[in-house]
C-alpha cells in the first residue's frame, strides 16, 4: 500500500482539537482510496516557547525535511506575542523550505450564506500569495525607544527571481481554470517595489498568450472582492496584499472559520505545509465546539499536493454534503454539533462511489 510521510504540529489552542479531527478523516479517505498516511506528531508552538523559550527545537527544520508534508494546526496563545509565534515557527518553515505559493480558495460552498447583498452569484476563484519576501522582511529596525524623536523603519524586498517564480505559478493556474488573472498592485502610491512588480507581469504575460491579464490597485481591488466577486478566477499578490485580500476573501463566502491555505514548494525539493487560516481561539478551546472543516479543507489541499486526487474529490465532496446538511453545523455557523460530531457527519459522508467514473 502506498504510504505518505506527514508531519503534524497541531499547534495551541483548538489546533489540538481539529487537528486529530481532520486526521480521522484523511485517514478514512485514504482507506477507502488504498494508501496511508504515516503521521507523526510534533508538540511545537506557544506551549513549548513557554517551557524552552523556542517555538521548536533548535533542529525542527532539520527533522522536518525528511517528510512529505506538513500538517499545521492553529498557533498563538495568550501571553506569547503574536510576532514571536509568527517568526519563531511559520515563517522559519516558509522560507526554509521555500514554500514561496501561499494559496488560498475563495468558494462559496454549498449551504453557507455570504453576508453580501444582495446575493452574489458562484464565487469560486484562488489567491495566489506571495510568500518569502515582498512587505514581510526582517530588514529594518528601531531607534531612540520611548523618546519623541522615536524611528521605525521597515523595508520590503521583491527580487526578480522570487516576483518571476510566484507569477508563473499564478499564470499556469490561470491556464488551468477559466484563463483569467488579476494582478494587485499600488503603483500609484508605492512608487519602486509595485511598478517592479508591474513589470515582471508585463514581461511574464507574453508567455501566457491564452491567459487575460488585468491589473488593480488593491484598495480597488478590495472593493471589487465584495461588489462583484464572482468575476474573478486567480488573483496574484504580494505577501502583505495576499494576506489581506484573503481573509476578505474568506469572509465574503461566509467564515474565516473553514478556510484553508497551503504553503506550497511547487518544485517538491522540499515539504509544503498545508493550516487552516484561523487562529487559536483560546476562549473556546477545550469547550469541543471548534470546527474542524478548515482544518479538514486543508487536508484536502495536502491530498491533491501529493497526487491523491481522488481521494482529495472523495473528501470534499463529504464537506460539501455536510455543509449543505442544515443539521450539521458548529456553534460558529449557527449550530450546535460538537468537533466529534461535525466528524462523524463527514465520515458517514464519505460515499465510496463518489470517484467511480475517474
Amino acid at each position: 500500500m502506498p504510504s505518505h510521510r506527514i508531519a503534524a504540529i497541531p499547534g495551541d489552542g483548538i489546533g489540538k482539537e481539529v487537528v486529530p479531527a481532520a486526521r480521522q478523516a484523511l485517514d478514512a479517505v485514504a482507506r477507502l482510496d488504498g494508501f496511508s498516511l504515516a503521521w507523526e506528531s510534533f508538540e511545537w508552538g506557544c506551549e513549548h516557547y513557554q517551557r524552552t523559550g523556542a517555538m521548536m527545537p533548535p533542529d525542527g527544520l532539520e527533522t522536518l525535511a525528511g517528510f512529505e508534508a506538513i500538517f499545521l494546526g492553529a498557533v498563538g496563545f495568550p501571553g506569547v506575542p503574536d510576532h514571536v509565534s509568527l517568526w519563531g515557527l511559520l515563517i522559519p518553515i516558509r522560507r526554509e523550505f521555500e514554500q514561496y505559493v501561499n494559496l488560498r480558495p475563495i468558494r462559496l460552498l454549498p449551504g453557507l450564506e455570504s453576508p453580501l447583498r444582495p446575493r452574489p452569484g458562484p464565487i469560486d476563484f484562488m489567491v495566489v500569495r506571495e510568500n518569502n519576501e515582498g512587505e514581510y522582511s526582517e530588514i529594518g529596525g528601531r531607534l531612540y525607544r520611548g523618546a519623541p524623536r522615536e524611528l521605525a523603519v521597515q523595508a520590503a524586498v521583491f527580487t526578480r527571481d522570487g516576483v518571476d517564480k510566484v507569477v508563473r505559478y499564478a499564470f499556469e493556474l490561470a491556464r488551468t481554470r477559466d484563463r483569467r488573472l488579476t494582478s494587485a498592485t499600488k503603483s500609484n502610491g508605492i512608487v519602486h517595489t509595485m511598478p517592479f512588480w508591474d513589470q515582471m507581469v508585463d514581461e511574464i504575460a507574453p508567455a501566457f498568450p491564452e491567459v487575460a491579464v488585468q491589473r488593480q490597485h488593491v484598495d480597488a481591488l478590495a472593493a471589487m472582492f465584495v461588489l462583484r466577486p464572482e468575476t474573478f478566477d486567480v488573483v496574484v499578490a504580494s505577501n502583505l496584499f495576499g494576506d489581506i485580500l484573503t481573509d476578505l476573501g474568506a469572509a465574503i463566502v461566509g467564515s474565516i472559520g473553514i478556510a484553508p491555505s497551503a504553503n506550497l514548494n511547487p518544485e517538491r525539493e522540499h515539504p509544503s505545509m498545508f493550516e487552516p487560516i484561523h487562529g487559536s481561539a483560546p476562549d473556546i478551546a477545550g469547550r469541543g465546539i471548534a470546527n474542524p472543516l478548515g482544518q479538514i479543507w486543508a487536508g484536502v489541499m495536502m491530498l491533491e499536493h501529493l497526487g491523491e486526487e481522488r481521494a482529495a474529490r472523495r473528501l470534499m465532496g463529504a464537506v460539501e454534503r455536510v455543509l449543505a446538511a442544515p443539521g450539521a453545523r458548529t456553534p460558529d455557523l449557527g449550530g450546535s454539533a460538537t468537533t466529534g460530531q461535525l466528524v462523524e457527519q463527514v465520515l458517514a459522508a464519505l460515499e465510496p462511489d463518489d470517484c467511480r467514473t475517474n
